[in-house]
């Protein structure tokens, strides 16, 4: 059973930056896709990026496209999320998500498993 866990999120300043982890366990990555979503409060999750382990293709929601980076490490399981000069739009809670299809998508609906969460707080 696929297992994910997200780490790095904090507080940070508007124009700073911070790094997300998601390692996936019970399950070896390759022809699949992992996904990251971000649920503002009181607000829908919605998708943020993704990436594909098959052919190493992402896809980012266009306010993140130039200041997030997306980066799969196969021998390790493990994606991470680069998030540069963040502001407070980027905060809420972090999830990252598996399909075992391994379809770029940021439809939530397409996803099997998920992790528990990591919160980002941008604020001065």
């Amino acid at each position: 059973q696929v297992h994910l866990m997200e780490s790095g999120g904090e507080l940070v300043p508007p124009g700073g930056s911070l790094r997300l982890s998601c390692q996936v366990s019970g399950f070896t990555l390759n022809t699949h896709t992992i996904g990251w979503f971000r649920q503002a409060p009181g607000k829908e999750r919605v998708g943020i990026s993704v990436i594909s382990f098959e052919d190493g293709s992402t896809w980012y929601e266009d306010s993140v496209k130039s200041r997030f980076i997306v980066s799969g490490d196969m021998s390790r399981n493990l994606v991470q999320l680069q998030m540069n000069n963040v502001n407070p739009e980027d905060s809420g809670i972090y999830f990252c998500a598996f399909d075992y299809e391994g379809r770029l998508s940021q439809y939530e609906t397409e996803y099997q498993a998920w992790g528990q969460g990591t919160q980002v707080t941008v604020s001065a």
